[in-house]
Formats: C-alpha cells, structure tokens, sequence
C-alpha cells in the first residue's frame, strides 16, 4: 500500500489544494519499506488529483481538501482522510 502525506515543516500540511509537499511512504504486512519525499507544482484540482494517481498513491492523509479536489481523487481511486493535524508521523503511527 502506498500512503501519501500532505506536509509542512514536520506538521500535516493544513490545507492539501496549496500543499507543495507529499511524502510517499510504501508499507507492506504492517511495515513500512520505503519513505520518498516528492514536491507538487500543480494546483489546479484534476491536475492535481492525476499527479496524485500516477505515483500510485491509495491513501491520502491531509488536512483541509476542497470539495472538488476531494471529489478528483475519489474518481481516481485514492481514499482520502482530511480534516487531521498534527505531527505527521505521530499521525502515521496513528493511522
């Protein structure tokens, strides 16, 4: 499963529409294996949503997401988990 975190100076990024960071964290049988930090560049929401896809993202953990972005990801087949804060690897631990 390949988990993506919307983040910001150690903190789950507070809203993922204008959110430049995700880190990827790939996790199998409960562990994790690889940790890959990646920078967005495109804002717009189904731009957005596709980049999402491609790098294979299931799950996403972020805070505040627009409607139409939200709505964007689901299509493409990413869960989404917003309204969270906090510390992201207190929050990767949590979930």
């Amino acid at each position: 499963m390949r988990i993506a975190i919307a983040h910001w100076q150690d903190r789950i990024s507070p809203v993922f529409d204008v959110s430049d960071r995700l880190l990827l964290i790939d996790i199998e049988d409960g562990r994790e294996l690889k940790r890959e930090d990646n920078v967005l560049n495109c804002l717009g929401p189904f731009e957005r949503a596709r980049d999402v896809h491609r790098l294979g993202v299931q799950v996403l953990l972020c805070g505040a997401v627009s409607r139409p972005l939200e709505t964007a990801l689901i299509s493409t087949g990413v869960r989404v988990l917003g309204v969270i804060c906090g510390e992201w690897e207190d929050v990767l631990s949590a979930y």
